[in-house]
């Protein structure tokens, strides 16, 4: 898969984050990681450190009443973003190209406040 962004630095953004989503009552989950370099089927690992050749980076977030956010960032510059708000709004939301760190929190930014309804400062 071609590297169009860096994971390591997406996770940064979201590192910078993750203050300002514990303060506004968000859950996350550990990061998960998939190397590339494992035989199929890869599987997910929490540990950086036991990761070779990253070609993707996934993020899970519980808010209140049961909100989820699920947003995985693949290193070829796309992101797969599933949400479930309630059992009458839950799916897809559509992801434009991230083909930065910035973009990548961009898009995060974006996609907490459409599922959990919040904004924050990250400072």
């Amino acid at each position: 898969m071609e590297r169009v962004i860096d994971l390591d630095e997406a996770v940064a953004a979201v590192a910078d984050r993750w203050p300002a989503w514990l303060a506004a009552g968000l859950i996350a989950e550990p990061l998960t990681w998939r190397d590339e370099a494992d035989a199929w089927p890869q599987q997910l690992k929490t540990d950086r450190s036991r990761v070779n050749d990253p070609d993707s980076v996934g993020i899970h977030l519980h808010g209140p009443d049961e909100a989820e956010l699920l947003v995985v960032l693949y290193r070829g510059g796309w992101a797969d973003v599933d949400y479930c708000t309630d059992a009458d709004d839950a799916g897809v939301i559509p992801a434009p190209e991230v083909g930065s760190a910035q973009a990548f929190a961009s898009l995060l930014d974006a996609c907490i406040t459409r599922v959990f309804g919040i904004s924050y400062d990250v400072g």
